[in-house]
Formats: structure tokens, sequence, C-alpha cells
């Protein structure tokens, strides 16, 4: 089997952040989204993992080469023209079984029992409000019509963005009919028309619910997914001087905190300094200083500097932020 696994998109929505850093690479419960989805699939017979990049993709590449050992492929994604577009790039890779896996998709699902009596499976939650997300609508036990954010409501199963196709060939003739008849939604050629046009032609696709789903596309939905993650793993203490620590948190063990109050919900990156400080549910990223300062539900990026007294914040990579009027010393 192979993976395949789109990340080509700016992430606008995580901006400042993603200005410097790909989405795939931030930080959530001690380590990048990325590393989460790439470390689910251990154990897994996985041929090739296919990386469709586009804005700073060499940093995708850096990372995954620094730190997995499997065989990997990049396939450039110059224009964002969609889903179903990015996967059309890789079409001569796309061969036998594959999974896909959008990268701001944080899942638990069983993938070492793939089904061999059907096409292909969708994974999906079932969701109160399914107006902001895919749906799929089952008849029969199969998927027989795929709605991109639907104005009425005609099912409330969401899908997450994980795909397991039997045959990748089939797809990719469907992409490459989806592109000749320029099918587009919103502007966009979408995965799911392509998936709608196999269904028309009698392909059968199962619906499988997944129990937990976790978005990383913005900063809400990333402090979210932190607070799981670190709620199922106990997190990870680290190092701390003259602090109060509570749990759940993940304290890197290069990290320094001194005279503080951590938690519950905060994860401190790698070479993160913290001092004289009270952090609850936030991201302090890699290299960051906080000191004399009171943050929740805030995001800190690399190396960026805070002092002072906030409740919230959201502070790019390299930033300054300075309420006590002092200036820094350089």
């Amino acid at each position: 089997m192979k993976v395949v696994i789109p990340l080509a998109g700016f992430g606008t929505r995580l901006r400042p952040h993603t200005f410097t850093k790909p989405k795939p690479l931030v930080n959530v419960a001690g380590k990048p989204v990325l590393a989460h989805i790439l470390d689910s699939l251990a154990g897994l017979d996985v041929e090739e993992t296919i990386f469709i990049v586009g804005h700073l993709g060499d940093r995708i590449q850096e990372y995954v080469s620094a730190n997995y050992s499997f065989p990997a492929r990049y396939v450039e994604q110059h224009e964002l023209k969609g889903q179903a577009h990015a996967l059309h790039l890789a079409r001569e890779h796309l061969t036998g079984p594959i999974l896909i896996i959008f990268v701001d998709t944080i899942f638990e699902a069983d993938l070492r029992h793939l089904p061999t009596d059907c096409d292909g499976v969708l994974y999906v939650k079932e969701v109160e409000d399914p107006r902001r997300f895919g749906v799929a609508i089952l008849e029969g036990g199969y998927i027989s019509r795929l709605v991109e954010k639907p104005a009425t409501p005609v099912s409330n199963l969401a899908v997450i963005g994980v795909y397991y196709l039997r045959e990748a060939e089939r797809l990719a003739a469907a992409i490459e009919e989806l592109l000749e008849r320029d099918i587009q939604t919103k502007g966009e050629y979408f995965l799911a028309d392509a998936l709608q046009l196999m269904i028309n032609d009698g392909a059968k696709f199962r619906a499988e619910t997944v129990d937990v789903w976790e978005d990383c596309g913005k900063p809400e939905t990333v402090l979210q997914t932190n607070r799981y993650l670190l709620t199922k793993t106990g997190g990870h203490a680290g190092n701390a001087k003259d602090s109060i620590i509570v749990p759940p948190v993940y304290i890197a063990d290069s990290a320094h905190v001194e005279h503080s109050v951590i938690g519950p919900y905060v994860t401190i990156a790698e070479g993160a300094v913290v001092r004289r400080s009270i952090i609850k549910d936030s991201i302090i990223n890699a290299g960051a200083c906080i000191e004399d300062a009171m943050l929740n539900l805030s995001l800190i990026g690399d190396n960026a500097r805070v002092r002072g007294s906030y409740e919230q914040l959201n502070v790019g990579d390299s930033s300054m932020v300075d309420a006590t009027g002092n200036g820094y010393e350089e």
C-alpha cells in the first residue's frame, strides 16, 4: 500500500505561524502535527509515502528526512487548484491500494484491517452541525452521494479527510475525467467530486465511523487537539525549577522553566524559556522566551519573546511583545 499526504496549502487560518512554518510542522503536544500522523502509520505495510508539497515544502522534506527512514517521494503543487488537482500531479505514482490522509486531521482508526470486499473506505465522524463539512449519504450500506458543506442537513456523517482506495488507478482516471469536464466546486477540483464520479460508475465505498477526530486547521482547534493529545498520552513533565506543574503538560527536556505555574494543557517545546509566569492551555514553541506573563489560550511562535501580563496571545515566530515598557536588551 502507498500513502499519499497532500499538504501544499498555505495554512492561512493559522497565520502568523504559517508565514514562516508549513502548517504540518505546527507543534502539538510535543511534536509536529505531521509527526503524529506519520507515527500512526507504524506497523502498516507501507510501500512508499508520497508527499504533495507546496508552501515551504523544503521544510517538510528536511523534517521527514531527518526523522524517518521510510521510502518517500515529493511532488510539488505550484498552483493550488484543489485536492483532486494535487493528486493528479502524482498520478504516475498512484498504483494499487492507497491511503490518502489530509494533514490537518488527527484521528484514531484501525488501519491494519482494510476491507477487500469493496472498492474503498471513507472515514467519517458523526457531527451535530454538518454544514461546515463534506458529508456522506448512505444507501444500502454503501455511500451513494458526497455533498460538500450542505446548506441544509442531508447527513451527519462528516468525511474526516482519510480515504482508502483499493485501486488507485480508478481514482486517477476519475480525476482525469473531472479535470477534462472542468467539474469544480467553489473554484476548486475537489476529491469528493472525483469520488462521486467513481460512485456514479459503480464503485462501492463504505463509511467507517471513527470515535476520535481532531482538527489542526486553526488556532482554537490546534489548542483543542493539544488538550486531547496531552490527556491521552499523559504528557511529559521535563525539568522545572521552583515551579508548580498542573498536568497534563509537555515540557521538553531542553526547555528551561523556573518560578512558574504551568498547566493544565500546556506544551513547551525545545529550548524555550519560561520565568516567573503562569501559563495554561497554551503552546510555547521552540526557543521562545516568556517572562513575567500570564497566558491562557495562547500560541507563541518559535523564538518569540513575551514579557508582561496578558490573557491571550497569538504571536508568530521571532516576534517581541513587551508590556512592561522597558524594552529588551539585545
